[in-house]
């Protein structure tokens, strides 16, 4: 699955947020959206997903426009081909650590959950409350629930921000093999050594 983002401009306030954006983000890929803080890596990260509305341009994926696609329409991605990996982790503090996994209490006992758990430091702790978890662990939470849906597209805001040199590798090392099979994977990040691991780079300094 791909998105092409041609010339799309977003405002707020009175405010140009970026003007001009144009990008190809295709299977396989992680492509980093980065720039100083307030540039619009998150609001840019958002309308690639079809959170946030854009003035003008074009948001295509895999070929087809979505400019008149209804919310029943968006809610049908994100359903069957996207997840996001949020920089305020996202997560369900009074569940279990299982059931942030699926979103599903019938799923949250599965073996392949805790196998998952296990990749991202958290095994054995799916009966856990997710209340508990430190920060770190919570950011490693989220991309144990994009792993789980196997998502076509994963949104990720600031996914090593919390994490230390160990945990951010992990992280790091999981998006990539999630490209690896075939995920188009966007990143919104100041992290400069995540920038420099990706395949392409939008520097929003360059479209304000």
């Amino acid at each position: 699955m791909n998105i092409e983002v041609h010339s799309i401009s977003v405002m707020m306030n009175g405010r140009n947020i970026f003007t001009n954006v144009s990008l190809v983000v295709g299977s396989n890929e992680m492509v980093a959206i980065t720039g100083p803080s307030g540039c619009g890596k998150t609001t840019l990260l958002n309308c690639l997903g079809l959170i946030q509305k854009i003035q003008n341009g074009k948001i295509m994926i895999d070929g087809k426009s979505v400019a008149n696609w209804s919310d029943k329409a968006k809610a049908k991605f994100w359903h069957d081909h996207a997840t996001f990996i949020y920089q305020d982790y996202g997560i369900l503090e009074d569940e279990t650590v299982a059931y942030n996994v699926t979103l599903n209490k019938h799923n949250s006992h599965r073996d392949d959950v805790q196998k998952i758990l296990e990749k991202v430091g958290l095994g054995g702790r799916g009966k856990e409350a997710a209340s508990i978890l430190s920060g770190g662990e919570k950011q490693r939470l989220g991309i144990a629930r994009a792993i789980f849906k196997d998502a076509d597209i994963i949104y990720a805001d600031e996914p090593t921000a919390s994490l230390d040199a160990g945990n951010r590798q992990l992280v790091v090392d999981l998006l990539h093999q999630r490209a690896k099979k075939g995920a188009a994977v966007i990143l919104a990040t100041h992290d400069e050594r995540l920038v420099r691991e990706c395949d392409k780079v939008i520097d929003l300094i360059n479209f304000r």
